[in-house]
């Protein structure tokens, strides 16, 4: 039966009783593929799925994973605008270095120096690659924000966990692909996962927490009823969509339908906390008050995982802020009191569970902060983009490394420096793709996460 008949031969059958006994959606079915089926990348990458977690706001790298014992030497000292090291900083009469608010000592086997601003987290740096060279081009939240999730700092694209998606499908046909845990929005807003020009149905799906995660997660109509109406609306749709420019916008909706469908019954069980141990919890700090909620989102991501999801983001915002503490330091005191807990627990039950094998976990923020103010003694400290850090653990990355420097006060990225476009091919080549290869024709052009730029950098890896 040629194409053209199957589409004449299903369209008159539209007033029987065909259309609901489901041979209808299956001819129509392969005409159009599955967006979300598993596929493989360009060659086997160690990593299948990725937990990205993001810090929003801007963590202080001289805080926290860059150590630099000439900041507490030269407190107050005062650099000139004209110093290659702090020219192009406007908006500052003068500048003055400010010592870090935590002491640095070195962490594990590996000896690597972290802060007490993340004790928890130092006790897990020997599972990590710690990048201390990052670096970005844009200094404002919302663009660098963008910037880290999409590759793009001034228009909107397809963020990293899209394209994983586009690149990959899902593992579970009953659950998103990439899926967004942030109890608070973010710079930049749904922005940072959407799938903009890639397929709707690789655009990610977040998840709020609390007692309502998704809205309408619970279902107003008996299963039975909700399949015959999917499969009806999937028939009528597929016909619909026939020699339709827009047929593939059409298709995803529909998959959307379909996926929201299986997530009644999947979602609240991968969220069903209960089926953890007491001493899960305790690992991730969930019976501490202040780590609760981020603790509680940590766990959901390693069940999500396990059941297939590709991509999850961990979005960390704080429960009365984020992470710009222009005002005040202290503030990444009770940041980190909310977050440190919950991050390093989900490294080392990943680990102990043997789920690092194939799970990559990626931490980072969309910049640093200044290792200087306009006062030495000013509490806060403002954007900085210039420097800062990230860290890589799990499939395929190596163990207790530390990647690049910036220079003695950490202003600069200046050892082995590596730009949001590396990091983001670096975690591609992880995942098994070409970052160069792994494009979308979209407008007449090729497009790629990593813009036209970008380099692996092969030293983190195992």
């Amino acid at each position: 039966m040629t194409m053209s008949n199957r589409r004449n031969f299903i369209r008159s059958s539209l007033g029987g009783s065909l259309l609901y006994s489901g041979i209808a959606t299956d001819l129509l079915a392969r005409q159009e593929a599955d967006a979300l089926a598993p596929r493989g990348a360009h060659f086997p990458g160690r990593a299948k799925k990725v937990i990205f977690v993001f810090f929003s706001g801007g963590v202080s790298h001289v805080d926290s994973f860059d150590p630099k014992p000439a900041l507490y030497c030269d407190h107050g000292k005062q650099l000139s605008l004209d110093h290659p090291e702090t020219r192009g900083r406007g908006g500052y009469e003068k500048l003055f270095l400010k010592r870090p608010n935590w002491t640095f000592k070195p962490r594990g086997k590996s000896g690597i120096e972290v802060s007490d601003l993340f004790p928890h987290i130092g006790a897990q740096i020997d599972q990590c690659a710690l990048i201390r060279s990052m670096h970005t081009s844009h200094s404002n939240h919302f663009n660098a924000t963008l910037g880290m999730h999409t590759g793009s700092f001034a228009f909107s694209r397809p963020s990293i966990g899209s394209w994983v998606s586009y690149g990959l499908g899902t593992e579970n046909s009953n659950l998103p692909s990439f899926m967004v845990l942030a109890p608070q929005m973010p710079y930049a807003g749904t922005q940072v996962w959407a799938s903009d020009f890639l397929p709707g149905a690789h655009q990610g799906t977040r998840v709020q927490g609390g007692d309502t995660p998704i809205a309408n997660i619970k279902p107003s109509l008996s299963i039975d009823q909700q399949r015959r109406e999917i499969d009806a609306l999937t028939a009528i749709d597929a016909l619909h969509g026939a020699g339709r420019s827009d047929a593939p916008f059409l298709a995803a909706r529909t998959r959307s339908f379909r996926t929201a469908f299986g997530m009644e019954s999947a979602l609240p069980e991968a969220m069903d906390l209960t089926q953890e141990s007491a001493e899960t919890k305790q690992l991730y700090g969930i019976e501490r008050p202040e780590a609760r909620t981020f603790g509680q989102l940590c766990l959901t991501a390693r069940r999500l995982v396990e059941r297939g999801v590709r991509f999850v983001e961990l979005i960390h915002t704080g429960s009365s802020g984020n992470w710009d503490s222009h005002g005040n330091m202290a503030d990444h005191g009770t940041l980190a009191g909310q977050s440190d807990q919950p991050v390093a627990g989900l490294i080392a039950d990943l680990a102990r569970r043997g789920m690092l094998d194939d799970v990559l976990v990626v931490w980072t923020s969309e910049f640093g902060r200044t290792p200087f103010n306009n006062t030495a003694e000013n509490p806060g400290r403002e954007h900085h983009n210039w420097a800062f850090s990230s860290f890589l653990a799990g499939a395929g990355v190596r163990k207790g490394y530390v990647h690049g420097n910036s220079d003695e006060y950490g202003v600069r990225a200046v050892e082995k420096p590596v730009h949001v476009h590396d990091f983001h091919a670096t975690i591609l080549h992880l995942m098994g793709f070409d970052h160069e290869k792994l494009t979308y024709r979209h407008a007449g052009r090729d497009y790629r996460l990593t813009d036209i730029a970008g380099n692996v950098v092969r030293d983190v890896l195992a």
